[in-house]
């Protein structure tokens, strides 16, 4: 069974900087961190491992990220703490993408795997965004089913049973199905997927574990192969700026005032003076 986890460098303070002329956020690497979301999905898919690999059928876990050169160390955090492999689409060409050109270049990064993917894991969004796009979008650029706000995962079923040898368009094959539950307005659900499909993970499904030393010493050496654009097979025209239908207009800071007045008297006298503020306010 093969797993990808899609994570994504986050900056680790409000603080950030914008670029003035694409209202992007200048991505430097030294303040970044694993988005809490993706976290939480790679310590789903590191459960799903060791539950199939107890029952005798090997998997393997693979971090998929697009971003700068620096992600490399973040994808290396994630193989310390279990992942066996990692992906990094690191290309001018994919800058300033929006949630359609990223899901775009995630897709031919899946493809240019060149091995069967089982299920895609992604975070329910991230922190800098708050879109909560890339998984279904993912899932359509892949043409596979989709699961949001993912809890718990309570295993993969049937695996080989109805499997078929493949979609014959790509490294995505069917290998039996999933139940998972997903939150919902109602409370949560219990739904049965076939695989493969890609899941949107809540960020308190679980907690990510800590990397141990041993791996932390194999993760210096693991393989993560870093592509650009035209390795991955990926039309310019779909990357990046010139691919994303929605760009970011202007960005700012709100004004924040800090004054305050004090509020002074009986109860009555009080009253009075906050519908007088109130007031003032419409």
């Amino acid at each position: 069974m093969h797993l990808v986890v899609c994570v994504k460098a986050v900056p680790s303070t409000t603080e950030v900087k914008m670029d003035p002329r694409t209202n992007t956020i200048v991505r430097d690497g030294r303040a970044a961190v694993l988005n809490p979301f993706d976290a939480t999905a790679l310590e789903l898919a590191l459960q799903i491992k060791e539950g199939v690999a107890a029952s005798g059928e090997p998997c393997r876990v693979t971090v998929l990220s697009m971003g700068i050169p620096d992600t490399e160390r973040l994808l290396r955090d994630c193989i310390a703490r279990g992942a066996d492999a990692g992906l990094l689409l690191s290309d001018r060409a994919f800058a300033g993408a929006d949630t359609l050109a990223t899901t775009y270049a995630l897709g031919c990064g899946v493809r240019a795997l060149g091995e069967p993917v089982d299920l895609i894991l992604c975070g329910k969004m991230a922190v800098d965004g708050d879109t909560a796009q890339i998984g279904p979008e993912l899932a359509g650029e892949l043409d596979i089913p989709c699961v949001v706000d993912v809890q718990a995962v309570e295993g993969p079923l049937g695996a080989g049973d109805g499997a078929d040898e493949g979609t014959g368009d790509g490294p995505i094959c069917r290998h039996g199905r999933l139940r998972a539950v997903r939150a919902t307005d109602a409370g949560t659900e219990l739904v049965e997927v076939d695989l493969p499909a890609v899941i949107t993970v809540g960020k308190d499904a679980a907690r990510l574990r800590m990397p141990g030393i041993p791996g932390v010493l194999a993760s210096s050496d693991a393989p993560v192969a870093v592509l650009g654009a035209d390795r991955v097979g990926a039309d310019p025209a779909r990357c990046g700026l010139t691919g994303s239908p929605t760009q970011v207009v202007r960005s700012f800071v709100p004004e924040r005032a800090d004054e305050a007045e004090p509020v002074r008297g009986d109860a009555r006298e009080q009253a009075a003076k906050l519908a007088e503020l109130i007031g003032g306010m419409a």
